[in-house]
């Protein structure tokens, strides 16, 4: 019997111009798996205007409909559209509970990712396996481009982990800030015959393709509400880790799950943002400076019984 799996993403309005080779692979990866009956799809798309202003009420429009373009022209899905403020955190949180009793196993789908062809089909292999073996509650990730430092090496693909971290390098395809292609990640992908599948102990991962059995969230894993921003990747980490203590968390070393953290169209048509980097146009909010100061210091206190976590209420103040 396949496992049936539920993978979810919040898509904001100013990141139409990048979700195209999300959408497509993710396309992809269910025709491999052969047929959507065992996916279960569902967006958020985002057309609030309470952080981000968009430049214009028209292009507003063009965003919201070359999303919906995309989605359904490529995948039978559920998509709802939000028009009050919703963040990662709150939508994850959410996404979590609402599809822990219909699927097998959640995936947390992101809108600057790719996903391997054969995501589905190494995952349901992975699951019955670990059900086998009596591990129904279960981390996995893929192995991921290059990260910050070696703390991530045990979750970096294969092909990345002997190759330097250089500072603001867009040129080399291993860098922390280049942008990959469908292309490029197939052609890393095609070559693996046989998987390298190891335990990362202690947990180690970011929120973009994680991949959690469903027996974590009915257990009374989430996310907690008063990390309302951003870290809600670490944040949801620490809660498995407080409640189940160190389940398998199984990484896919040699198979590619692309994170274009720093693609150079995530943020178009935002109106009033000023800077040279994704990260410059951000922290030019100061709404975003704040949030998120008060979000990291939420998920850093989550276990402080003397502390009042911060609110969107205080970020406005």
């Amino acid at each position: 019997m396949k496992t049936k799996f539920a993978i979810g993403c919040l898509i904001q309005w100013y990141e139409c111009d990048i979700v195209e080779d999300y959408i497509i692979s993710l396309s992809e990866a269910i025709k491999s798996y052969r047929g959507s009956k065992h996916v279960e799809v569902h967006f958020a798309v985002s057309l609030s205007q309470k952080l981000e202003k968009c430049i214009s009420e028209e292009q507003l429009q063009k965003c919201r409909d070359k999303i919906h373009n995309l989605i359904h022209d490529n995948l039978y899905s559920k998509t709802e559209y939000k028009y009050k403020l919703h963040t990662i955190s709150q939508y994850r949180k959410e996404f979590n509970t609402n599809y822990s009793e219909s699927a097998d196993v959640l995936i947390w789908g992101e809108s600057d990712a790719i996903l391997p062809r054969r995501m589905f089909t190494i995952l349901d292999n992975l699951h019955q396996t670990s059900i086998q073996n009596n591990n129904p509650k279960y981390l996995a990730v893929f192995g991921t481009c290059k990260m910050w430092d070696d703390t991530w090496l045990p979750i970096e693909h294969n092909d990345f982990t002997d190759k330097p971290c250089i500072p603001n390098d867009y040129e080399n395809w291993w860098s922390l800030k280049y942008t990959m292609s469908r292309g490029e990640m197939n052609k890393i992908n095609e070559t693996v015959d046989e998987l390298d599948v190891r335990i990362a102990s202690p947990h180690k991962f970011n929120g973009c393709g994680l991949v959690i059995s469903s027996e974590v969230i009915r257990s009374g894993v989430n996310i907690p509400s008063s990390v309302f921003f951003v870290h809600e990747d670490t944040a949801f980490m620490w809660m498995t880790n407080k409640i189940l203590g160190d389940i398998p968390q199984y990484v896919i070393k040699n198979v590619l799950l692309v994170h274009n953290r720093n693609h150079p169209d995530k943020r178009n048509y935002v109106k009033g943002e000023v800077g040279d980097t994704l990260n410059g146009l951000r922290r030019s909010n100061d709404w975003y400076v704040k949030a998120n100061k008060m979000s990291e210091q939420n998920y850093l206190n989550m276990f402080n019984p003397n502390y009042k976590p911060y609110g969107w209420k205080d970020v406005w103040k």
